[in-house]
């Protein structure tokens, strides 16, 4: 294999006047970060449904450069690898290990193929085996792992076609599967840099509004269209565990496949033309059809045209049966919603939705289940008599809970829970559920009773708990509360609630996070399930607290608080700091104060951490709440900048108060639309001597349907958009700015333009700024050589801008 070096473009300039470009190779960050950034990833874990199983599934951390550098098409909203038709951007597993829950050592699994590349992880209904993909150099095969006996083998050649995801659906008996494979008719794909035009691509408007997000990645001309076709296009085969494969359904760009809960139908939803260059695949035209378990056609239970005209707002949503699923509690019964406003939040109406039934073989008279006030989200079921609906609505941030009889549509549901979604205090958790005779998950009651299991934020501290919920009178009593104030509890799943049996996973700063099995009914009943130890001792018995503060209009803050490896609290040292955060969104202060992080959280320093400084003598303050807050007819962005503003200053007055910080030596970062808040924050305040912004968007110009939280367009607010835009107050810039972006950002928004546009402004206005592209990475960064870089690049930055920084006295710096 080739070794393969990679060159990054580093765009810089200086107040000197001096502007160039830098070609450096791939460089590595201090040791001590280093090390940090090469620990291994402990693995994920699959515990079955009766607690009795465990699955490990082991990966790298990140990718390699070379991996990002497999071909890739970028087609309808996907990635996709042509050569071999999956995901271009998959996480793949390396190896598989099992054990019983009891047992402290796994085995290994034995029959894996050679470097293995594990994706697409697939449980059988009796959870006793799990099927998978494994992607070689020629394509992806189905492989098959018994978890008892700890053995793979392989099912499939190299021929399967996992383009538009899920590729793997079971047959209720165990014993074969559906697979999507590529059909015998694929022809060619057209090489797009080659093509010869055969004309101009033309779009037309025909007057109706199409008010869509930016999304990237769409069809651009006929040659995307043929080749999306091509790559969508799979025949289902129905292989079984002993290896046979027989034909089951014809080709076709099959996105989705369902059995009913008793296994004798199948819901396929199946991609049509004609298709757009404006919004991605999943928005494209689709049939949805029932077949029977043999791949016999029954009916087209839904026939969903193209969707690229919506009303405007969040809560807009098309016209027609959408959210087709099984109910979970009946052999064979279809249930959808429907709009009762045409999907417009603007035209007034006492119910937003409706939801439907119809029992197979689905050419009935569909049975209303109930109408909601707000737009419908989802059902969990009970059973005959008993099942749990919920809606929500964007604009107020409200959530309702009804309870409902679905035999009886003569009876009002019950509205149980009616409450703001953002107020953490209020939240009553989420409904218990087990499996039932299908596989499928219903409420868990027991005499009248089901059960609630939440997070418990509280202004004390967070203190997850469980409590049983009486169906009849709608009053609630507590079964269990953790009682860790050293610890985090997270409480997973029910495994058996008539035993007490939950499934818990515990932490703390420096104990990594392990799975338990927890008898709720016995004090301190604890048995462990997972071992894993913590791969960050060097950081590990750093200083971490959660510090509370105020902003200057009252409002309740908290941070993260870390202090250097080593650093002596009594002497006060004055150290720089980092100071990291994300812009989030609330419609009243209430909400926006309330303190939901937790000290004892596991300090964990993933990619795009500021925790790594901590190696390197910063103090960091991670996850600053930086909340903005618009009530009643206000919107949050109103005041965007001023309370961005507010909350930054709160924060470093809050960590200067204790003594920690030289204040004049304080760097702000973030990601995303954190980057966002640092381009705004640098440009409207003195209170940092330097910034890192990645992946941002600084032109909200560039995103005029909305943007983020807000729903407003440009045309109906463009001195929001103005005010905002970071682009349009470059002239301001005078702090050293640090820009990062993925050459291949794919997140709606944020086109690596914006920060190329954004640099080109500061140059040409002499700000001090650099732009580092990240060749092959999208949104998030995922190749090794990528991260230590930005991890380079970053400490070199804090080290020269702001650890070393030479204080100027200015009439600003004596203001602050």
């Amino acid at each position: 294999m080739k070794r393969i070096i990679a060159s990054l473009v580093v765009l810089f300039v200086f107040f000197g006047g001096v502007f160039a470009q830098e070609k450096l190779t791939y460089q590595k960050p201090p040791k001590e970060i280093l090390d940090l950034v090469d620990a291994p990833l402990a693995p994920s874990v699959i515990i079955d449904s009766k607690g009795e199983n465990v699955v490990l599934l082991y990966r790298d951390a990140f990718k390699s450069i070379a991996e990002l550098s497999e071909p890739e098409l970028r087609l309808a909203g996907l990635r996709i690898n042509p050569r071999t038709n999956i995901g271009s951007r998959t996480n793949y597993f390396k190896n598989i290990k099992v054990k019983q829950a009891k047992d402290a050592d796994a085995t290994q699994v034995s029959g894996l193929p050679e470097n293995p590349r594990l994706s697409n992880f697939s449980v059988s209904p009796n959870e006793k085996m799990i099927a998978c993909l494994n992607t070689t150099a020629e394509g992806a095969e189905v492989w098959i792992v018994d978890i008892a006996n700890a053995t793979a083998k392989k099912l499939t050649g190299a021929n399967v076609n996992a383009n538009l995801r899920s590729a793997i659906t079971w047959f209720a008996d165990n014993n074969a599967m559906l697979v999507k494979m590529l059909p015998a008719s694929r022809q060619e794909l057209i090489n797009t840099a080659e093509a010869i035009p055969e004309g101009p691509t033309i779009s037309t408007s025909d007057g109706q509004k199409a008010q869509n997000r930016t999304y990237q990645d769409l069809l651009k001309n006929p040659n995307d269209e043929a080749n999306f076709e091509q790559l969508a296009v799979s025949e289902i085969k129905k292989v079984t565990i002993g290896g046979s494969i027989m034909d089951f359904l014809p080709a076709g760009m099959y996105r989705s496949i369902e059995f009913s809960p008793n296994g004798n139908y199948l819901l396929v939803s199946r991609i049509e033309r004609p298709f757009s260059y404006i919004v991605p695949y999943y928005r494209f035209p689709f049939k949805e059809i029932v077949y029977d378990k043999n791949g016999k056609e029954l009916t087209v239970f839904n026939d969903v045209p193209l969707n690229e005209v919506q009303p405007k707002g969040f809560m807009a949503t098309r016209k027609g049966k959408r959210n087709t699923s099984w109910r979970a509690d009946k052999p064979a019964t279809l249930y959808w919603a429907e709009a009762l406003d045409e999907g417009d939040p603007e035209n007034k109406v006492p119910f937003r939705d409706a939801v439907y039934q119809v029992e197979a073989p689905f050419n009935g008279k569909p049975g209303l289940l109930l109408k909601t006030v707000q737009r419908f989200s989802g059902i969990d079921w009970g059973n005959e008599s008993v099942a749990i609906a919920y809606d929500y609505w964007w604009d107020t941030r409200n959530t309702k809970t009804y309870i409902f009889d679905p035999s009886d549509n003569n009876t009002q549901p019950k509205v149980i829970s009616d409450r703001n979604y953002q107020d953490r205090y209020s939240d009553p958790g989420e409904f218990v559920t087990r499996r039932n005779e299908y596989g499928r998950y219903v409420l868990d009651m027991n005499k009248g009773l089901a059960y609630l299991m939440g997070d418990g934020y509280t202004e004390k501290g967070q203190f997850p708990f469980i409590d049983s919920y009486n169906l009849e009178s709608g009053k609630t009593s507590r079964i269990y509360q953790s009682n860790y104030t050293n610890k985090l509890e997270n409480l997973n799943s029910a495994i058996n609630m008539k035993e007490g049996k939950i499934l818990v996973r515990i932490e703390s700063k420096s104990e990594y996070p392990n799975y338990y099995f927890r008898n709720i009914y016995k004090k301190d009943k604890l048995t462990p399930v997972t071992s894993f130890e913590n791969p960050y001792r060097s950081i590990a018995n750093v200083h971490k607290e959660v510090i509370s503060y105020k902003r200057d209009d009252g409002l309740d803050l908290e941070g993260t608080l870390y202090l250097p490896v080593g650093y002596n609290k009594d002497s006060k040292d004055k150290m720089p700091m980092i100071l990291w955060a994300y812009p989030r969104e609330y419609k009243d202060k209430s909400s926006a104060s309330q303190s939901t992080t937790n000290p004892n959280e596991f300090i964990y320093p993933y990619w795009g951490s500021p925790i790594y400084w901590v190696t390197q003598g910063y103090v960091v303050l991670d996850d600053a709440a930086f909340p903005i807050v618009g009530e009643g007819d206000e919107e949050p962005n109103d005041t965007f900048r001023t309370q961005l503003v507010g909350n930054a200053k709160a924060a470093i007055d809050a960590v200067d108060k204790l003594g920690y910080i030289d204040r004049n030596r304080v760097a702000v970062g973030g990601h995303s639309y954190g980057a966002f808040m640092v381009a705004n924050l640098l440009s409207h305040s003195n209170l940092f001597a330097a910034g890192i912004a990645r992946s941002g968007a600084y032109n909200r110009t560039l995103t005029p349907f909305g943007f983020q939280s807000e729903q407003r367009s440009y045309w109906d607010s463009p001195e929001t958009y103005y005010t905002m835009s970071p682009f349009m107050h470059a002239d301001k810039m005078k702090t050293p700015l640090l820009l990062v972006h993925g050459e291949a950002d794919n997140n709606s928004g944020t086109y690596p333009l914006q920060s190329e546009r954004y640099f080109n402004a500061l140059k040409g206005l002499g700000a001090p700024a650099r732009l580092v592209m990240l060749p092959k990475e999208s949104h998030g960064y995922r190749a090794k050589e990528s991260i230590l870089h930005l991890l380079w690049e970053q400490d070199v930055w804090l080290d020269e801008h702001v650890k070393n920084k030479k204080t100027i006295v200015t009439k600003e710096t004596l203001k602050r």
